[in-house]
């Protein structure tokens, strides 16, 4: 009797861990413009999910750690999250910085108050609806002068770093990686990952020399967002990272080249 007792609590218990293991996954984005759709990497991060798991992106243009919270669409991460349990597991992909920066009223948060709080909060709260958090450093803007690649996330990289640290989260340093890529591959094919991207040569002036955009038509170009190409490039950039820190993720993604 102890034997079929013993059998049947080990078969349940396989059967309970193959209904598990069928279970899909599931990826929220929360974060700015540079994850949002039309102009982040967002859509084409989820474009290579497998087809079976979901791919959710949340991420809205013009938002901070405090104002993406402070106008309810941290309420639709935890109304989903809620729902965890038809999943085998759901990644929180929260990356934000980019606004949280000074001179954006209703937006930016002190780096040294508001920002640490705002991101510790984030963690606590997946973990509490059973989700898995993964915090992002900012997308790097492609702006370079004299040759360099300018960066000004300083602070909040080691925020979101400490964060992740503290609570032993994991961490994707998109910025420092995106950061080494586009200052290698230099200014110009940087301009290619553009929204609209720069023409590949410049107009000609009577003199037949190439003349360079002037003024409010030169700072007018868009650094930090990206089109279809800058999306897809991200995309797998993100994909690798999250695979390395994350590897039960590896087999979410499509492989390359489909």
């Amino acid at each position: 009797m102890k034997q079929q007792f013993l059998a049947a609590a080990l078969a349940a218990l396989s059967i309970g861990t193959a209904a598990a293991a069928d279970k899909p996954v599931r990826f929220i984005l929360v974060g700015d413009s540079t994850m949002a759709t039309a102009s982040g990497y967002g859509d084409a991060f989820c474009a290579r999910v497998i087809r079976g798991d979901t791919c959710i992106n949340l991420a809205k243009g013009g938002r901070s750690s405090g104002s993406f919270r402070a106008e309810g669409r941290w309420d639709e991460v935890q109304g989903l999250l809620k729902g965890s349990a038809a999943y085998r597991a759901t990644y929180v992909l929260i990356q934000f910085g980019h606004n949280d920066q000074p001179g954006k009223p209703g937006r930016s948060t002190d780096v040294k108050t508001e920002f640490p709080v705002n991101m510790a909060r984030y963690v606590d709260e997946v973990r509490e609806l059973k989700g898995i958090p993964v915090l992002v450093t900012p997308l790097t803007r492609r702006s370079f002068k004299d040759g360099v690649l300018q960066n000004n996330f300083g602070p909040w990289l080691d925020v979101i770093r400490a964060t992740a640290a503290e609570k032993k989260a994991a961490l994707l340093d998109l910025n420092a990686e995106s950061h080494a890529a586009v200052q290698a591959m230099g200014e110009q094919e940087a301009d290619t990952l553009a929204v609209v991207p720069k023409p590949v040569t410049a107009p000609v002036a009577a003199t037949g020399a190439a003349v360079e955009p002037q003024g409010a038509a030169k700072s007018a170009f868009d650094y930090t967002h990206v089109g279809p190409k800058g999306a897809k490039y991200f995309a797998a950039m993100v994909e690798r990272e999250l695979k390395a820190a994350l590897p039960d993720t590896a087999r979410e993604f499509r492989p390359e080249g489909e």
